[in-house]
This record gives structure tokens, sequence and C-alpha cells, in this order.
């Protein structure tokens, strides 16, 4: 049984509040759930210290035992200093698609045409 640290939804419609559990990778998002080990309300500010709440004993246990956190969950982690998160990144993701990139140099080719005659002139 493959164990997850992850986020389950509460509260009411544009209320969001959620339980961070222990529960079975295979389980609905907000069904069973093994354990709850912390609480995050994002109606609270960023700077209030109730927008997160963990319980650092019980998650260093589930840790322990092999349970992995969702990336959301890693990222409270990192800032609570119980795991390390690794910054992610996509330089490629930035990079535009062939047909843009097609674009762009003919539009600079243009460009180039038209100065560099007035200088031959």
């Amino acid at each position: 049984m493959s164990l997850k640290i992850r986020l389950t939804r509460g509260g009411a419609k544009k209320r969001p509040y959620y339980r961070i559990v222990v529960a079975d990778s295979r389980s609905p998002r907000d069904g069973r759930f093994i354990e709850k080990v912390g609480t995050y309300d994002p109606m609270k500010p960023k700077d209030d210290a109730g927008r997160v709440v963990l319980d650092n004993e019980k998650i260093q246990a589930w840790l322990a035992k092999g349970a992995q956190p969702t990336d959301r969950v890693l990222r409270f982690l990192d800032a609570a200093g119980l795991l390390k998160r690794s910054p992610r990144n996509n330089p490629q993701k930035a990079v535009p698609g062939k047909k843009s990139q097609e674009r762009a140099d003919a539009r600079a080719a243009a460009a180039a045409a038209p100065a560099g005659e007035g200088e031959a002139a």
C-alpha cells in the first residue's frame, strides 16, 4: 500500500478549508484516510500562524514509514523545515514554439533588409 500525505477539501462553496491527511494513494481525494496530521486554511492571510498547522511528530513518523507528500504538502513541510524541496526548473517551457520562431526570424530578416539598403546607398 503506497501512502500519500495530501490535502482533502472541506468547507463551504467558495470557502475552502483543507485537512492534511495520510491516505492510501488509491482512495478518493475527500474519501477515506488513515490519520489527520494538519490543516490548511487558504482564506487566512499568508503571515497568519493558523494558515498552516502541522503535527510535526506525526508527520515525521509517517515519513519514516514511507509516506510520500504531494507537491503542495511538500511546500508546507519545506517551509516548516521538516523536508527539503528542490526547486523545479523547466527552461524549455519559456521557449517559443516552432511557428512563432519562424515568424520572429521573418520579422527580423524583413527589418534588417531595409536597414541594410539604407546604409549602402
